[in-house]
């Protein structure tokens, strides 16, 4: 694939101007460093240099569709055109159209669609309608979970981005996860019987289940890298019901297509769908900001005759819809959803033929265009100045991977082709060799 640069013209300049204007997520900001991106197509992106990139985590896991897809772009410019704005009080046609494929994607029927501007908003928000439902306070998590980074958020999730900004939000208890490769119990899958589930069951024994609003879980692994065995998520449903506790699947990064499903809880079957179903990222592809929260009828329900106290100036802003009802339809007439589950199997099949090659090469488990490659004899969660290099020098060989703690986390665009991934890989195995 060629890429023309916007610019013939390089401007060094620009990451200097950058680094003395702009406040950059999740670093040191004099440590900052980073090419400035001017354009992409499919699976690759380019800088104002003219440098290509292989895009091997889709920017920040929302990237599914690539970059600049032609059929989301088209919604977008002509939803522009139409109306941009509608104040969410008014009915607006494309949050409708959207709201009705999320329902049905998700055969959650009955259900309602709220929308937001993000994951972490959506999560929050998810939050709020568990306890207004329910009229309980309490919310169980798990610790090497990640929910977003606003501030409410940032205590539902269990990793150390949030060591230095909890202040201990009532109510949110924080259960073991289920981490098969270095178990918190100490067993081995599957003679443990799967005791990480049980723990939810003590956790909320231990707190009052009637105190307990709702259990807020990620169905597969987002960039804590934790993939649960494949009998946690329906006995964890079974767990809800048992107590009356709603379930919360937070999809935001394993939604449409990323594991090879719609959503990755479907793998479960309908019987095991969550109550609540929050999302973001691939809902559009990345291509504009937006959020949602799917409740199921009984939730639905409720809010026909109780106030739905919250607002958000920009819920259901008509050009992010567009972009999401067109993003959707992406999905189902390219066939990604069936491609991601192929073109995965391959993937994690030349992954662990990889880590047979490879001693320092642990664990490797994902599902679907989403894998995590965890190292054997490195700790989590120092951060590790070696897969900083690994990120370093995969750039200069036009590879960008994303890496946390001591884990590869590889989610490339659902459209890319097995020729470019098998470059990635290995461009991979080679600096696991030179540079690890």
């Amino acid at each position: 694939m060629t890429i023309t640069p916007t610019s013939s013209t390089p401007l060094p300049d620009l990451t200097a101007a950058e680094r003395a204007t702009v406040l950059h997520t999740w670093t040191i900001q004099a440590q900052w460093n980073a090419p400035t991106i001017v354009s992409g197509e499919g699976a690759w992106f380019v800088d104002d240099c003219g440098q290509r990139y292989l895009d091997l985590s889709s920017m920040a896991e929302c990237c599914n569709l690539g970059h600049q897809h032609p059929k989301v772009m088209a919604a977008i410019k002509a939803q522009a055109d139409r109306m941009c704005y509608v104040q969410p009080g008014w009915g607006s046609s494309p949050r409708t159209e959207l709201a009705e494929r999320l329902i049905e994607k998700s055969g959650m029927t009955g259900s309602k669609v709220f929308f937001s501007l993000a994951g972490a908003d959506a999560n929050e928000h998810a939050v709020k309608f568990a306890r207004w439902f329910t009229g309980r306070s309490k919310i169980i998590t798990r610790y090497r979970s990640y929910h977003g980074a606003s501030h409410a958020a940032l205590d539902l999730g269990g990793d150390n981005r949030a060591w230095h900004t909890q202040t201990g939000f009532d109510g949110i208890v924080h259960a073991l996860p289920p981490y098969c490769y270095r178990c918190p119990f100490g067993l081995k899958y599957d003679a443990c019987h799967i005791r990480c589930v049980d723990h939810i069951a003590d956790t909320i024994e231990y707190v009052g289940p009637d105190t307990v609003a709702a259990v807020l879980l990620e169905p597969h692994a987002g960039t804590n890298g934790i993939v649960a065995p494949p009998e946690y998520w329906p006995k964890v449903r079974e767990i809800c019901n048992r107590y009356n506790i709603l379930l919360i699947a937070d999809e935001v990064m394993s939604g449409f297509g990323r594991v090879g499903e719609w959503f990755a809880w479907q793998r479960y079957g309908i019987e095991n769908a969550p109550d609540i179903m929050t999302l973001a990222k691939g809902l559009t592809g990345a291509h504009v900001p937006l959020g949602a929260v799917v409740v199921n009828q009984r939730i639905a329900d409720y809010f026909e005759t109780h106030l739905l106290e919250s607002g958000l100036t920009y819920s259901g802003y008509p050009i992010a819809c567009a972009a999401g009802a067109a993003a959707v339809d992406a999905y189902e007439e390219e066939n990604l959803i069936q491609h991601a589950r192929d073109l995965g199997d391959w993937m994690l099949a030349e992954l662990r033929a990889m880590q047979a090659r490879l001693p320092i090469i642990g664990d490797v488990r994902g599902q679907g265009l989403f894998a995590i490659v965890e190292f054997a004899q490195l700790s989590w969660p120092q951060t590790l100045p070696e897969l900083k290099k690994l990120v370093s020098e995969g750039r200069k060989r036009g590879v960008s991977f994303a890496v946390r703690g001591n884990l590869i986390v590889l989610s490339p665009p659902l459209v890319i082709e097995q020729d470019d991934l098998a470059h990635g890989l290995a461009v991979m195995e080679e600096l696991l060799r030179n540079v690890m």
